[in-house]
């Protein structure tokens, strides 16, 4: 999805209310202004900058429990809608009101996604085939696209690849 021209609304994952979001990024090497520094914010944070790629809050949470064994995923909801408003991330909707989040700088840049259809992980595709002009009826002005691709992800094909040969 091209962020660069993003609106900044997307709607509450549980409530379904627009919220707004602020698209500026930051360096993830600490809190910024006016923010809370808090354990589970910092391994949130270790987390997405570790991982590089557009995460759900439930893989979240079970990856940054393994720093912080207690938080909790109203906690890490918290801290993530905390950390969009301070533009330290941004959200990624794809088909199927799934809400992912990425770094802000990643999101900076046009780029697709990749949904893997075995293990649900989204990774991003950078780089875009402008030839999508080509494709609209005559007459028709192109103003943006998105685009999500969906197969199985090389740790999956890897899985399966063993599979069969046993």
């Amino acid at each position: 999805m091209n962020r660069a021209k993003h609106d900044g609304k997307h709607s509450h994952p549980h409530t379904g209310h627009a919220e707004h979001f602020c698209g500026h990024a930051e360096p993830l090497d600490g809190p910024l202004h006016g923010e809370r520094s808090t354990r589970q914010r910092g391994a949130i944070r270790e987390v997405m900058a570790q991982e590089a790629r557009p995460m759900s809050p439930p893989e979240i949470l079970d990856a940054a429990k393994l720093l912080v064994p207690k938080l909790g995923i109203a906690t890490v909801y918290r801290n993530l809608k905390a950390m969009v408003e301070v533009g330290e991330l941004s959200p990624v909707q794809l088909p199927g009101n799934r809400l992912y989040y990425e770094l802000a700088h990643k999101a900076e840049h046009h780029h697709h996604h990749f949904r893997c259809e075995t293990c649900e992980r989204v990774f991003d595709i950078d780089g875009c085939d402008d030839t999508f002009s080509a494709l609209l009826p005559k007459g028709f002005t192109l103003s943006s696209h998105d685009l999500t691709l969906y197969g199985v992800c090389d740790a999956c094909s890897a899985k399966r690849e063993g599979k069969k040969k046993r």
